[in-house]
């Protein structure tokens, strides 16, 4: 790739990455979530992917930590739903207290749910 995509493709990354960590954190309070968090945290990846080739890429991120990563996702969002169950409730049951509107911890386990779910689309989507 050219020098101006390169340089460019250094200065946006990070905002990329913040962005979708924002997304995933606050998908409970503001459209967005897990999904489109893990999405737009794995695109940054694939621009790094394009701007500067695969080898870059997965210096920063090798495909079996992105495939780990998928798999630990995935895991945890299966744990949350289990735990449920575990204190004497059903599947996906909210065993955590429900807090005050529109504060970051006020949506019981979706939060850690939408963290899951980020890790494994971000892993997925890279891998």
């Amino acid at each position: 790739m050219s020098v101006i995509v390169k340089t460019v493709a250094k200065f946006v990354v990070p905002p990329i990455v913040l962005f979708g960590i924002y997304m995933v954190l606050h998908g409970h309070l503001t459209p967005g979530g897990g999904f489109p968090g893990g999405v737009i945290i794995a695109s940054s990846f694939i621009l790094l992917t394009l701007a500067f080739g695969r080898e870059v890429a997965f210096q920063k991120l090798k495909r079996s930590t992105a495939s780990l990563l998928e798999s630990i996702g995935g895991l945890i969002f299966l744990s949350l739903a289990l735990l449920g169950i575990g204190f004497g409730g059903w599947f996906f049951l909210n065993f955590l207290p429900k807090g005050q509107p529109l504060r970051i911890l006020s949506a019981g386990f979706i939060p850690l749910a939408n963290i899951a779910i980020g890790i494994k689309v971000g892993g997925g989507i890279f891998a």
